[in-house]
């Protein structure tokens, strides 16, 4: 671990003089990747230690809270997402290859590309509370593997991004994925309401929503590489290589939630498994508690009561 660390310092010290001199100082860019490396040890911290704390606790409600900051980011992504897309505009991007160089980063039109990605940036340190809303409501099984690694990972990932290369081809997956957070956000912040839970039809879609993102997302940026374009080649590499890795990891979230468990029990096959929330199942994994089916969210129904919930 420490030689790990101390090759990601050796990388970021040979890497500094080829900053983006706009952007270095922003807020949590900071010149420097202590602040956001703090961060997610704080993150990881509770993530270790937040279900023992909780243990012997009553879980937080949290109900109003879950309905305005879910409802609060899917406002958040529709900003990003048009503005995005009007920034790119009126720099001039091509959709297939959009450039990043020095000349870029004296075109004043791209600072407004680099605004943008900063909050894109941002948007995702405060996602983190997405874990710690579910350690403290107590639903630990929601905080899996991927839901962290995915949490960690893109923070960390995109401080590279917004000191190295805050414009360019960095749009598009970004872009993509406001896209798909409008709609997943939208869900969830609606699904805190228990009344109109089980309303809500389309929920088992974002997972495949989410899963053709990254698919859309490789293949744009592998294109972008076939055809020489002007951009940081570990940029393009960075991401095809994300891309992968996440379709691997919720790939097989979707084939555990969806197509093996419904196999399995034909119970459970009637109940709709709703979308990976960021690599976590929210309300959607299904277990054995005293005979009857019990649901992720805490509340125990056979399958007769589920309809009707």
């Amino acid at each position: 671990m420490a030689s790990f660390v101390k090759d990601l310092i050796r990388q970021y010290e040979e890497a500094h003089p080829h900053a983006d001199p706009r952007t270095r100082n922003w807020f949590l860019v900071s010149d420097s990747p202590y602040p956001v490396w703090a961060l997610t040890i704080l993150y990881l911290t509770f993530v270790a230690l937040g279900p023992t704390i909780m243990r012997n606790r009553k879980p937080f409600s949290l109900q109003g809270f879950m309905v305005v900051y879910n409802l609060g980011l899917v406002a958040l992504s529709i900003y990003m997402f048009v503005e995005i897309l009007l920034s790119i505009w009126d720099a001039g991007y091509d959709l297939v290859c959009a450039k990043y160089n020095k000349d870029s980063i004296a075109d004043p039109k791209e600072l407004r590309v680099a605004k943008v990605l900063w909050w894109y940036f941002f948007s995702k340190a405060i996602e983190l509370l997405d874990t710690v809303c579910m350690i403290a409501r107590k639903k630990f099984e929601q905080v899996t593997f991927l839901h962290v690694f995915h949490h960690a990972s893109m923070l960390n990932i995109w401080w590279w991004t917004m000191m190295f290369i805050p414009g360019g081809m960095s749009w598009f997956g970004s872009c993509m994925n406001c896209l798909v957070h409008v709609v997943m956000y939208l869900y969830y912040g609606l699904s805190a309401v228990p009344s109109l839970r089980r309303k809500l039809w389309w929920k088992r879609y974002i997972t495949r929503f989410q899963l053709l993102q990254f698919c859309i997302t490789f293949t744009h940026t592998v294109n972008s590489i076939r055809v020489g374009c002007d951009f940081p080649r570990w940029g393009q590499n960075l991401l095809a290589g994300y891309m992968v890795g996440m379709l691997i990891l919720f790939g097989n979230f979707y084939v555990q939630a969806y197509i093996r468990r419904s196999n399995k029990d034909p119970a459970i096959s009637s109940l709709e498994t709703p979308a990976a929330e960021n690599g976590s199942a929210l309300n959607g994994k299904l277990q054995r508690a005293n005979g009857e089916l019990a649901e992720a969210n805490g509340h125990v129904a056979s399958p007769s009561r589920t309809k009707k919930d």
